[in-house]
């Protein structure tokens, strides 16, 4: 008899502990340090609510990584991504927080390496043929150069954090096509959508061979792309040119969040 109770009891309370094991959520749990790498679209510019600490960089308290953190509670959070940051800022700049004890990295960086801000320029202030021509010379870039600047920065995130899990996020396709809209023509919204295609393919490729989790936003993005009339990205802002073609708060949390949470 008092072997059956022993056992019964050994046994509820097993029950119980998977039974509070089962609740928990990745919500409710804490994770390791956490640190948070890139350029623009990680920092959250076009999101608002900056934290003034932050200065030019515009690191948002409505970007993805501050709302990953706010509702993962890691064990301590480092928010060193910048806007305008390209891959050698990255390096000089950003990658201090990392040690060994680092438990996730999320990084989105390329986009200003491969001109991003003048190939939009070019394309909203020239002709079709201008776009097209500096679209061509941004994919020559990404086929040329960009893979050996993401492998640096890619191996000295694996050698500063060797165990932590890397996070790859992408870039959103920029226009809803085949739709009645003001601003550049059908042909230039192709050629950047085909562009951005081009560069998540790359930024793809060099995570996968780094052994990184790449976290595709277009996705999520679709259906909320400029044209689409219910965008998550600002369209050209001439009061306030940095906003332009970046996400507003809502690709944020509705785009890039849920990415995010796909890929951890």
């Amino acid at each position: 008899m008092r072997r059956s109770r022993l056992t019964a009891y050994v046994t509820s309370l097993l029950l119980a502990v998977g039974a509070a094991l089962a609740g928990a959520t990745p919500a409710q749990a804490a994770t390791g340090p956490y640190v948070a790498l890139g350029d623009s679209y990680s920092s959250g510019v076009g999101a608002g609510s900056y934290l003034s600490s932050s200065g030019d960089c515009k690191r948002s308290t409505k970007a993805y990584p501050y709302l990953w953190a706010a509702a993962n509670s890691p064990s301590s959070f480092a928010f060193t991504a910048c806007s305008g940051a390209r891959t050698g800022d990255v390096l000089a700049n950003q990658l201090a927080p990392l040690n060994s004890a680092t438990a996730l990295v999320t990084i989105s960086i390329g986009g200003n390496d491969a001109g991003f801000a003048d190939v939009m320029t070019t394309c909203v202030l020239q002709s079709d043929s201008s776009c097209l021509s500096r679209i061509s010379t941004a994919k020559a870039y990404v086929d040329s150069t960009l893979p050996g600047q993401l492998d640096k920065v890619y191996s000295a995130i694996s050698t500063r954090a060797p165990n932590a899990e890397v996070v790859v996020l992408g870039y959103p396709r920029f226009y809803k096509l085949g739709t009645s809209c003001v601003g550049l023509s059908e042909t230039k919204r192709k050629a950047i959508n085909d562009a951005a295609d081009h560069l998540a393919a790359a930024l793809a490729k060099r995570a996968a061979d780094h052994g990184f989790t790449w976290a595709d936003v277009r996705p999520t993005f679709t259906g909320h792309e400029i044209c689409s009339g219910s965008s998550w990205l600002h369209s050209l802002n001439w009061l306030n040119v940095g906003d332009s073609y970046h996400p507003t708060a809502a690709g944020q949390s509705g785009g890039y969040l849920p990415a995010l949470n796909s890929a951890t």
